[in-house]
């Protein structure tokens, strides 16, 4: 390739010594008929011979292969069609500029420099099978034609069969008649890159431009396109290669550039290093939505993933298990108590704290949610989904409610909590559905379209769950914030001083900063005396009555100053009351008596 562009800058001739079996020609007569690597080392042999070789090593380099076999190959120079792409570079570049790309960096950064470093396109290629390249050549006078419809083919064309197949060989037998010669023309027999179809999709779906005008009008650009990151130089180029050519505008407005999946050490899968995770054994065993639900919640889409099918049990088990756990047990009592949602209603303001707070904890994550997934952040929307399930509505919502469905009795406390699980489990199966869309389709039916003819076929069918403000109570959501904090540390500190949580204890003590009043968590001590196993909740202003002042002796300061005394020394220290430890605190001096003597600390 390197020397090929050299005859281009010196305008040397182009030499072709090698066929296309990879065989050095019959002008190479030493070695006429040899294959090339063959020939290597007999040509070095002959260089030294005839004292005409400078230097020959071995070295490491990039050298090109053979992704089926693993041949090597050769660079072989043949003659193509080109899109001269480098005439309009400019329009490349300012149209990726009005791109959203993520991560943003690609934009300027690997996408950008390969436009910056643009070549004309090769558009033709010499196989079969393909899009037949629309350019028929006149045998006598060589003159060009390119057919731009199948209806200007019909008009042009001679002995056009009915019905025409565009597909080789088919279209190989129809000829034109040269206009400048009146010779006979044919169809070049190269087809068409497939990237060029690929890039030309948008217009092709439509039949674009000879039908459906409107619709790919009003469709066009795309909204969003995602692929790997392989596929800057293949359909995020074609795909722009063409719109900025056709419309000077970009065919695509938002894209995500997703990186490739690694071995759980981070290296790439190969067949080779027998690190290759089979996909059939993964989705047989755990499922698509597993999969994928561990796919993008374990890091950024565009980072590489590091797959390790340890991780997707886990994802099975601890979120899927725990969405189908939650539904199962609100299925479990609904069934029990022919609860049905539509006869039933109930004012949030009407609603105990505990629901409330589930409500607008939903409602909360789902405005962040929307969010970020309007800012294709969908890992971070995905992750905030998944703590929501398992933390606020399976660990403390349906754990905290378990006794609210255990009365025989309907009540308006065992009402709301039927009505809010119910409501919740709706919202979150409709938010989760575009990344677990099987298990979120299996759920919906269950708890939707099989209780409401009214309602959407499909979970698909139905709209995006908005976060309403209206529903939010922030102040709400701090007060269960801190009620929470407290009675993890609570249950902490039960820990440190092994005390099992089923001992009862007298009072736990909370100091709270300064700006947060105790009557804050009106309503809510029930839960930090039920969670943490005590009789009484005790707030403070100061640690100073929970504090105890102790003195340590520090005998690398005291030995040198009280040598043999030193012992009796810290034992006096040790047994200083509080009161003491905290006049030495406040003076910064004590006088002890040791051993019947006076002494200065």
């Amino acid at each position: 390739a390197d020397d090929y562009e050299l005859s281009k800058i010196y305008d040397l001739p182009v030499v072709q010594s090698v066929d296309e079996r990879g065989r050095l020609t019959e002008e190479v007569t030493p070695w006429r008929g040899m294959f090339v690597k063959e020939a290597d080392p007999l040509i070095l042999e002959d260089l030294t011979k005839r004292g005409l070789l400078f230097k020959s090593e071995t070295y490491r380099h990039t050298y090109p292969f053979c992704w089926r076999c693993e041949s090597p190959l050769i660079y072989y120079a043949r003659k193509s069609w080109f899109i001269r792409t480098t005439g309009y570079k400019d329009r490349l570049l300012a149209n990726n500029r009005k791109i959203n790309w993520y991560p943003p960096e690609l934009k300027e950064g690997r996408f950008g420099e390969w436009l910056e470093g643009n070549v004309d396109w090769a558009l033709s290629r010499e196989r079969y099978w393909g899009t037949p390249l629309n350019i028929w050549v006149c045998d006598n006078c060589r003159a060009e034609t390119s057919i731009e419809s199948i209806a200007e083919l019909k008009e042009k064309g001679e002995a056009v069969p009915d019905p025409l197949d565009l597909h080789r060989p088919f279209v190989d037998e129809v000829t034109l008649r040269c206009d400048k010669c009146s010779g006979a023309m044919r169809r070049t027999p190269e087809v068409i890159d497939a990237w060029f179809d690929s890039g030309a999709m948008p217009y092709a779906q439509y039949h674009y431009p000879f039908e459906y005008k409107e619709e790919f009008k009003n469709r066009f650009p795309a909204d969003f396109i995602s692929e790997g990151i392989d596929q800057t130089r293949g359909w995020f180029y074609s795909l722009l290669a063409i719109s900025a050519f056709l419309f000077d505008q970009p065919a695509y407005k938002n894209v995500i550039v997703h990186e490739l999946i690694q071995d759980k050490e981070g290296v790439k899968m190969s067949k080779s290093k027998k690190n290759v995770v089979d996909p059939r054994e993964i989705l047989s065993r755990h499922g698509a939505d597993a999969t994928r639900w561990y796919v993008v919640t374990t890091s950024q889409v565009w980072l590489p993933t590091r797959f390790d099918p340890e991780g997707v049990t886990e994802v099975a088990r601890r979120f899927l298990g725990t969405l189908k756990n939650s539904y199962s047990f609100f299925a479990l009592y609904a069934n029990i108590d022919k609860f049905d949602p539509g006869e039933h209603q109930l004012d949030l303001d009407q609603r105990p704290p505990l629901d409330r707070w589930l409500v607008s904890r939903l409602n909360s994550t789902l405005l962040a949610a929307d969010k970020n997934l309007s800012d294709y952040q969908i890992t971070r929307a995905s992750r905030l989904l998944q703590d929501f399930l398992i933390e606020d509505l399976s660990n403390w919502y349906v754990r905290r409610s378990r006794r609210r469905f255990w009365g025989a009795e309907e009540s308006p406390d065992k009402l709301s909590a039927y009505l809010t699980l119910y409501e919740v489990l709706v919202a979150f199966v409709r938010a989760v559905a575009p990344v677990v869309p099987f298990v979120a389709e299996e759920l919906y039916q269950e708890l939707v379209a099989k209780q409401d003819p009214q309602a959407a076929e499909s979970v698909h069918l139905s709209d995006y769950p908005p976060g309403r403000e209206e529903l939010i109570d922030k102040k709400l959501e701090w007060r269960m914030s801190t009620a929470r904090k407290i009675i993890s540390l609570g249950l902490a500190a039960r820990k440190s001083a092994q005390l099992k949580v089923r001992q009862p204890l007298k009072k736990i003590s909370v100091i709270l900063p300064e700006d947060e009043a105790p009557q804050l968590l009106d309503g809510l001590l029930d839960l930090l005396t039920e969670e943490i196993n005590v009789k009484e909740v005790e707030f403070l202003k100061d640690a100073s009555s929970l504090k105890r002042l102790v003195a340590k002796p520090i005998f690398q300061n005291l030995g040198p100053r009280f040598g043999k005394k030193v012992n009796a020394v810290a034992e006096v220290i040790r047994e200083l009351s509080a009161e003491k430890v905290e006049a030495l605190r406040a003076s910064g001096s004590l006088k002890l008596f040791v051993e019947g003597q006076e002494e200065s600390i």
